[in-house]
């Protein structure tokens, strides 16, 4: 493959932190990258080992070659439109930093709503021990963060994929808990016979085989699949997760659930269908239902 013209610029010129850095980010604004200034930012940091801050404090320090050479790889990489969480190794879920690649489905902001939800109902249950299930645990970042943030919690994570699970459980090992289940299982098979739960947590793969095709290049090429759809209509995993809460949680157990912004209303009949109560629908940063919890 012929270098760009992108890249033959880069080779031509000398640089400083700033000059590659304004370069950069106008060209992947001119691409129509969003926050074209802040991947630019992060790209170099990473290759300087610095801090944001540090870029501009040291704007006239020259890039070495191999520097740029460094710069030039992690770059083409974006203009490929591969996730920058994938390109930089690592993400922040809830202020935990947790190892990402085309393994793992990236955490989004969402997912910590989800999360806080589950949070404030753990907290005003009065048992000296919570039971939780995290159903696709991905990278762990649910597990995770209920296992540091809630103290009392004992929970079991489970994946369909064995390199999701190898990928979270050196995530729990960085971020210092040893205290998680991590299980391999496909959650339409009969999973975890006669164990219950007091919470089942889930952010299924919910988006439709025909909204797949759809998706920005950074999810329908790079993220994995299987973590993304469920190549029909968006809903299989989640009826499946409605009934399992409805024969594992205890009484008086909470089920969470991420949803698409279109599937409150089916996902809603499906949860209450399945013979949970309570069922209540919050709203994502944007204003659109996002997070289903129902009571056993």
């Amino acid at each position: 493959m012929q270098p760009s013209a992108a890249t033959h610029s880069l080779l031509r010129q000398r640089w400083t932190t700033l000059s590659l850095l304004q370069w950069a980010a106008r060209s992947l604004a001119d691409r129509g990258f969003d926050e074209a200034r802040l991947h630019a930012e992060l790209l170099l940091a990473s290759v300087l080992s610095c801090s944001r801050l540090q870029l501009y404090t040291h704007f006239d320090r020259p890039i070495t070659a191999d520097e740029l050479a460094r710069f030039k790889t992690l770059f083409k990489r974006r203009l490929a439109h591969e996730p920058l969480q994938y390109i930089l190794g690592e993400t922040e879920f809830m202020g935990l930093h947790l190892a990402v690649d085309r393994r793992v489905l990236i955490p989004r902001p969402e997912t910590e709503l989800l999360v806080e939800q589950a949070l404030l109902r753990m907290r005003a249950m009065d048992k000296p021990h919570l039971h939780v299930l995290d159903i696709g645990t991905g990278s762990g970042n649910i597990a995770i963060a209920v296992a540091t943030f809630e103290p009392r919690a004992h929970v079991t994570a489970l994946d369909v994929s064995a390199e999701a699970l190898q990928l979270a459980e050196s995530n729990a090992r960085s971020n210092g808990i040893t205290t998680i289940e991590f299980y391999r299982a496909n959650i339409l098979d009969d999973v975890l016979p006669g164990r219950t739960f007091d919470f089942i947590i889930s952010n299924p793969p919910y988006i439709s085989r025909e909204e797949f095709s759809l998706l920005q290049p950074e999810v329908r090429d790079y993220e994995p699949r299987i973590a993304t759809t469920d190549d029909a209509d968006g809903l299989t995993i989640i009826r499946r997760v409605a009934e399992l809460a409805a024969r594992s949680l205890h009484a008086g157990g909470f089920l969470f659930l991420e949803i698409a912004y279109n599937q409150s209303t089916e996902a809603r009949e499906m949860v209450e269908r399945a013979g949970l109560h309570d069922v209540q629908v919050a709203a994502d940063f944007a204003g659109h239902p996002r997070i289903l919890s129902a009571r056993k």
